[in-house]
């Protein structure tokens, strides 16, 4: 894993679009709400959970973005969708156990995400986290 893989949303994603995915939860985004590992502030971001196994997964199309570094710190997150929200833990998977969620994520979302593993080949690059009950 290469700790500075990481692909910088543009203005445009960061300043408008999270903000519409996060607010209406299109295509199945949920706000990840999560503590800042220095600021002890929540911060927010849109995240597409997906379930494998019957377990859940968040993976970080962008590498290794500030709410990766968040929730390894934290251990633990919030899951807001329509309303309603969740507190769950968030368990990092191993690098070598990843690669069939990946799989699996990169199938389900399809031409959503695919541009980031052509910037970011290396599912290395991608951190996943299992979600449980907290």
């Amino acid at each position: 894993m290469n700790p500075m893989a990481y692909v910088k949303p543009p203005f445009l994603v960061r300043n408008v679009l999270n903000k519409v995915a996060m607010a209406t939860g299109i295509g199945g985004t949920e706000t990840l709400v999560v503590k800042g590992r220095t600021s002890g502030e929540p911060r927010k971001v849109p995240v597409t959970p997906i379930r494998f196994d019957g377990v859940q997964y968040l993976v970080s199309v962008r590498g290794e973005a500030e709410w990766v570094r968040n929730v390894r710190a934290a251990g633990q997150i919030e899951l807001v969708k329509k309303g309603s929200s969740r507190t769950v833990s968030a368990t990092e998977v191993p690098v070598s156990e990843a690669g069939p969620v990946i799989a699996h994520y990169r199938e389900k979302l399809g031409s959503v995400v695919k541009g980031y593993w052509e910037q970011l080949p290396d599912d290395a690059d991608h951190p996943v986290f299992a979600l449980g009950g907290a």
